[in-house]
């Protein structure tokens, strides 16, 4: 695989499922949610072949950055700072009040986006009633939020 050509990013397909799930399991990330969800996810696409992944789930007025994952012939190319950039500018064209994660590996990463650490029990309703509150991701994943469309303070 030629790594050369920049990757491009475009909405997810239903046809994409099975490369999305296959960058995910490679990554270690749960898999719970996504079919329901690919719509609103975005895809890294070199040549003919899915390199990278990131997803939004909306939540109501809220939402969840979720299933970051890029294949590992394409990571330290700004794949994953550009997919996760697209969904964020994604919920804010959406409204979305607040744009919440849960992370086990890259708590260091996504403060550079303007996501800081809170505890689970200011999580809104909606976005613990996902599948990856409720038990896809560990309860000793650190959360994150972000403010999106009206600026406010985390909750």
């Amino acid at each position: 695989m030629t790594t050369t050509a920049a990757p491009s990013l475009r909405s997810a397909r239903p046809d994409d499922l099975a490369a999305v799930a296959r960058l995910l399991t490679a990554s270690n990330l749960p898999l719970d949610g996504v079919a329901e969800a690919l719509s609103d996810f975005v895809v890294a696409e070199a040549g003919d072949a899915l390199v990278g992944v990131a997803g939004l789930e909306v939540c109501g007025d809220h939402a969840l950055l979720r299933s970051v994952a890029v294949d590992p012939a394409w990571r330290a190319h700004g794949i994953g700072r550009a997919l996760v950039t697209r969904v964020i500018s994604d919920a804010e064209a959406r409204g979305i009040r607040g744009l919440y994660l849960l992370t086990t590996t890259a708590e260091r990463y996504f403060p550079s986006f303007g996501f800081r650490p809170i505890g689970r029990e200011a999580v809104p309703d909606d976005v613990r009633a996902t599948a990856e509150f409720r038990g896809a991701c560990p309860a000793s994943a650190t959360v994150m939020c972000r403010a999106c469309a009206d600026g406010q303070p985390y909750r």
